[in-house]
Parts: C-alpha cells; structure tokens; sequence
C-alpha cells in the first residue's frame, strides 16, 4: 500500500507542477524538489526495515560486516545520485545529471574495489 501512497504523491506533485509551470515556471522546479523530498522521506522507513534484516542476516549467516557496509554505501550511492540527477534533468540541466550519475558510478566502483580484491585473494588461494 506504501506504494500507491507515493505514486500518488508523485502524480499530485506532477500535476501541481504542470498547473504551476504555466504561471511561473520557477516554482515548477520547487514543487517537484519538494515532491522529491517527501518521497525520499517516506523511503526511510523501509530503510530502517532493510537494517533490522541485515541485522538478522548477520546473526544466521557469519557475514563480514565490511561487506554489508559496502552494500549499503553503494545503495545509498545510487539513491542519492538518482534522486539528484533527476532534479538536474528536471531542470532541464541533463549535462549535469550526466556528470552526477557518472560519479556515483566511480563511487560505486571505488566501494567495492576492497570486494573484489577479496575475491581475488580467495581465488588465489583455491589455486594455489
């Protein structure tokens, strides 16, 4: 039900901004922000949901907890990256939405090096 409540938000936010646009155009950009915002909000809650379950994924599975920080960084990374580079779009500043999302991706990438390292060494090591 969470999600017909905020594709509601999202379409009330859409046609204030269509109704807004006409008149000032300014606070299209605003209204949308805000739109944003509330949904990003409301997504917190889940958040606090997915932590309670690693958490418990922790107590079943002996999981390093570098690697669980790591996935939570990266889907943080991707959030907050999508989120800004749509404001960016909706601005009509595409060439900075591009550039946004082309850091979050390196920051991505720069996370899970010390992953991928550890793979690497596990594998070494079968084989050797």
């Amino acid at each position: 039900m969470d999600v017909i409540k905020i594709a509601v938000l999202g379409i009330a936010g859409l046609m204030i901004c269509i109704f807004v646009k006409e008149t000032k155009p300014e606070y299209a950009l605003y209204v949308s922000l805000a739109t944003g915002i509330c949904i990003l909000v409301l997504a917190t809650g889940k958040l606090t949901y997915l932590m309670e379950m690693i958490g418990n994924l922790k107590s079943y599975v002996p999981i390093d907890a570098t690697y669980l920080n790591a996935l939570l960084k990266m889907i943080g990374i991707t959030y907050v990256g999508q989120f800004s580079a749509g404001i960016c779009r909706d601005a009509g500043y595409s060439s900075i939405a591009g550039q946004i999302e082309i850091f979050a991706k390196l920051s991505i990438l720069v996370i899970s090096m010390p992953i991928l390292t550890g793979l690497m060494e596990t594998i070494q090591e079968f084989l050797a």
